[in-house]
């Protein structure tokens, strides 16, 4: 019989990409992580800077946010959930504001010491990685379906536009 600590027990609450995991898995990234408390308000990762560190939400909610959009936020992250794997995957700049919505507890691996484990041990790997893909497959459905819902919204207004009456869409 295995107890989880706290930590792996929020862990184990968020989203199927942790499910992918064995605990072994996730008391690594317990072992080689740092809990940090980071009150609301704060911003954790700003868009467009560099990043080394992959977070997992213990607690809390986040909100995701582009300037693109005029700083709308576009998500809410939850317990469970990642920050930082896109940065993490392709080693880019930070393609979003992440800032906390309240009082939040994360987990924060770093880059360097995950990318090591990556390398050393293929079952983590292999189990990582395709948390990862599932993860952001997910992400990407998500954003499929709030992209065709705002673009059902134009279309239907660009069918009721005058300009849209030209004589080869007119009937």
């Amino acid at each position: 019989m295995s107890h989880s600590s706290p930590q792996q027990s929020a862990m184990r609450k968020g989203p199927f990409i942790l499910g992918t995991l064995r605990d072994t898995d996730v008391y690594w990234m317990q072992t080689i992580g740092k809990t940090e408390q980071i009150p609301a308000g704060t911003v954790i990762i700003a868009e467009g800077t560099p990043l080394n560190t992959f977070y997992i939400v213990l607690l809390g909610t986040l909100s995701v946010s582009v300037a693109a959009q005029d700083h709308r936020e576009i998500a809410r992250l939850g317990i469970g959930e990642v920050l930082g794997e896109m940065s993490f995957v392709d080693a880019r700049l930070s393609a979003a504001q992440v800032t906390t919505l309240e009082n939040s507890l994360l987990l924060s691996i770093p880059h360097q010491k995950l990318a090591l484990k990556l390398e050393e041990d293929e079952g983590f790997a292999s189990r990582f990685y395709r948390a990862i893909a599932m993860f952001l497959s997910s992400r990407l459905r998500s954003a499929v379906v709030q992209f065709d819902s705002s673009d059902s919204a134009l279309s239907d207004s660009a069918l009721e536009s005058p300009l849209n009456n030209s004589p080869a869409t007119s009937a």
